[in-house]
């Protein structure tokens, strides 16, 4: 399948929500919408890194449409915030590009009992999904990106639901992998309920293999993140620029379909020009899939209506 960003036409008209869009994926990926002329929504936890985001995009793109608005994915209330302020404003939303994470940091419990990566990389999307999806437009245009991973086909390779915010023997690589796969598990499962439903929004992941110029290895200890950063990244891994292209692509391409997958074509996903990637078969499986939906509802209280 192939895809160039260069053959989309303007999407004037049409708005969305980035999830961490301040830095790495998720500022590339505002500045491609802006050159699309599609109306942006940074939605950020760090008020003054965003403020600073925000003018660097409109340096590059003076004419875009382009507004800060507070989220912090580890904080159920604020996640809810966010939605209300959004629909105070706005009557609809085009796509929802659910980018931000954190990679391996330390132990950490948020105010609601989450492991952190949990609630950031997905809890947080899970429940923010929810809180929008009946403003966006039926129609196949309208997009739910999750952000996975190519570690969701590492380590452990399932869902701990006997400790799912690893109150016991915390491994950073192993719960980060966890949250990553429950990304995709979301994606392939709210797909599969707009199909049973009758809707056209599509629901679909991707993933930026390995990518330099990003901030999650800001928990690796110093010396590690500098070999990785500096001197390996560099050769099995794309840029920045280029490893956003399969979230662009699963938001943007008219040939995607709900549930597909994207990801870089070359050294085991690491790089390479975007396409269909490898699912994990657990991601698939669907009593994994209604297990995780089930406990993600009662844990974070959201409510899909119509998509039981």
């Amino acid at each position: 399948m192939n895809f160039s960003i260069n053959n989309i036409p303007s999407q004037k008209g049409k708005i969305a929500i980035i999830t961490g869009a301040n830095a790495g994926l998720g500022y590339e990926n505002a500045l491609r919408f802006l050159q699309k002329d599609i109306k942006v929504i940074m939605a950020c936890r760090n008020e003054t890194k965003a403020i600073i985001a925000r003018d660097k995009l409109l340096s590059e793109v003076p004419n875009g449409q382009l507004e800060f608005m507070k989220l912090d994915l580890c904080e159920l209330s604020s996640v809810r915030k966010f939605a209300q302020n959004y629909r105070e404003k706005y009557e609809k939303l085009d796509y929802l590009i659910n980018n931000a994470g954190i990679m391996v940091p330390p132990y950490h419990k948020t105010v609601d009992g989450f492991e952190s990566q949990m609630a950031a990389n997905y809890f947080g999307h899970f429940l923010l999904t929810s809180l929008l999806l009946d403003i966006m437009p039926d129609t196949a245009e309208s997009r739910i990106v999750l952000l996975s991973s190519v570690a969701h086909r590492h380590g452990p390779k399932k869902i701990f639901f006997e400790d799912l915010n690893w109150e016991n023997n915390y491994s950073s690589s192993k719960a980060y992998q966890q949250s990553k796969l429950a990304c995709l598990m979301f994606a392939n499962e709210l797909d599969y309920r707009l199909r049973r439903a009758g809707k056209k929004i599509l629901s679909v992941a991707a993933h930026p293999g390995a990518t330099a110029g990003t901030e999650l290895g800001k928990h690796l200890p110093k010396l590690l993140y500098c070999v990785i950063e500096y001197m390996l990244l560099p050769v099995i891994s794309n840029d920045v620029s280029n490893g956003v292209l399969p979230q662009i692509m699963a938001a943007l391409s008219p040939q995607a379909r709900g549930g597909d997958y994207y990801g870089p074509q070359k050294l085991d996903e690491m790089k390479g020009e975007p396409g269909i990637a490898r699912k994990l078969p657990y991601s698939e499986n669907k009593q994994n899939l209604e297990q995780l939906w089930d406990i993600s509802i009662k844990l974070t209280g959201a409510d899909f209506g119509e998509l039981v």
